[in-house]
């Protein structure tokens, strides 16, 4: 075992990138260093709390739809959404930049990234980070099936995926709504956030679970703050039992789609969906068979425990592989910004993501961001990553006397020696980290 080797992988494959100091930090027992953080991460180096709770959004979207109609959606997308997605996305990168928990933060990105909600829908760009901050951070360190509840019961992902506007048939609602029944986050449970789109189900069980899901909805804003949450009603629920995949579902309210999440949670299709999504964002773009049972093994084995989960990434030897993995635009910036040691994140860094393709909750379809290095690499692309690292090298305020060392610090052995040689000879230290940054080992984890 090559302690120096795996100290520098845990910090760039399973986490975001190492801050100075950190590859020297978990050479003792790198597997040990990345365990405790999933054991006790470290609190939020940023002021999450300051930010607005994506209810009250919600409540004043749900008052612009109902007083001004598109003029006032129009002038709260501009006034308030817009603001509220920029000041959400320079504290949540700020918070990669600055953890000493990125294995982690990369764990509630990857969650994050499982359960889309994305601002190419208008009137989710204020609101996408309040999904992560409410949904996702809280529960990543819980079970499967506690993080599907509250993703699928969020408000943001009640609108995101048009639930709001779903009516059972035959119900008072869709009468006095003149509407009817809409199937996308019934499709999108199955297809994206458990199942698999190779999970067994047929579009009469989406069409099933889509009528169990009526009723999931918002609580409509009155005027005292409690507007904008989710709210069940019963008005809008389609009566009746429904068959999921064989199984099934009285007529229970609420409690007939609670149920189903419930039983889909731990559906062995699941459990092999989520390993591979694991498996291809840990271990390679093409992650072995054996890889993928392991981890389905686990997450059926321990009832979908995500601590577990994480925990036995650690122990699959292919994940220790060095740089099999391409960083995404957002892995790269993140990882920039702590090998320079900056200290936090403003619209600057909002910028290069933008210019680097990945802007924050900004994925092309509720499938999320591409994970694979064939959707990130074109020579366009490859060019502006060169030159973002040379942007960077010419911004640090204080450049370090020996070059090979910072470079050393950022991604220990896993530097070549012909890319060590080059560092070493640069004719500046500027010229030297813009070498370290943009080297093809820097662009991989």
């Amino acid at each position: 075992m090559n302690r120096q080797m795996d100290a520098a992988i845990a910090t760039v494959r399973f986490g975001m990138g190492a801050r100075p100091g950190e590859i020297r930090d978990a050479a003792s027992d790198p597997r040990g260093w990345l365990a405790a953080q999933m054991a006790n991460p470290a609190p939020a180096t940023l002021d999450m709390k300051s930010l607005e709770p994506s209810h009250e959004l919600v409540s004043q979207l749900q008052v612009a739809v109902r007083t001004d109609a598109i003029p006032g959606v129009v002038k709260l997308l501009r006034q308030v959404y817009r603001p509220q997605y920029v000041r959400e996305a320079v504290v949540r990168t700020g918070q990669a930049i600055t953890t000493t928990s990125s294995f982690h933060e990369r764990w509630v990105h990857f969650w994050s990234d499982h359960f889309t909600v994305t601002g190419k829908k208008p009137v989710i760009v204020g609101l996408a980070g309040g999904f992560e901050r409410e949904a996702i951070r809280p529960n990543v360190g819980g079970r499967f099936v506690d993080l599907l509840l509250a993703a699928v019961r969020h408000p943001v992902m009640i609108l995101y995926l048009d639930n709001a506007r779903s009516f059972g048939p035959n119900t008072p609602a869709a009468r006095y709504r003149n509407g009817g029944l809409n199937e996308n986050l019934a499709r999108e449970v199955l297809e994206l956030h458990t199942l698999g789109v190779d999970g067994g189900y047929d579009q009469a069980d989406v069409r099933s679970l889509a009528l169990m899901l009526t009723g999931w909805s918002l609580s409509p804003a009155d005027g005292n703050g409690s507007g904008g949450r989710f709210h069940f009603h019963a008005t809008a629920h389609e009566p009746g039992e429904r068959h999921l995949m064989g199984i099934r579902y009285a007529d229970d309210g609420v409690g007939q789609a609670e149920q189903a999440l419930r039983d889909l949670a731990a559906h062995p299709a699941t459990a092999r969906n989520i390993a591979r999504e694991l498996a291809r964002h840990f271990v390679s773009d093409t992650p072995s068979p054996d890889v993928v049972t392991s981890l389905s093994r686990t997450f059926t084995e321990t009832a979908g425990d995500l601590q577990q989960l994480a925990l036995a990434l650690l122990d699959i030897q292919e994940a220790w592989a060095p740089l099999t993995k391409l960083k995404t635009p957002d892995e790269l910036v993140v990882s920039t910004m702590r090998g320079v040691g900056a200290n936090g994140s403003n619209e600057a860094t909002l910028n290069a993501l933008v210019e680097l393709g990945q802007r924050p909750w900004m994925a092309p379809s509720p499938k999320g961001w591409p994970d694979t290095a064939e959707a990130w690499i074109t020579p366009d692309r490859a060019l502006r990553r060169v030159d973002f690292g040379a942007a960077v090298a010419e911004r640090v305020a204080t450049m370090p006397t020996d070059p090979v060392s910072r470079a050393r610090e950022m991604m220990g052995e896993l530097y070549g020696r012909d890319t060590i040689t080059e560092i070493s000879r640069a004719e500046s230290p500027r010229q030297a980290l813009a070498l370290a940054l943009s080297a093809p080992e820097f662009q991989r984890r």
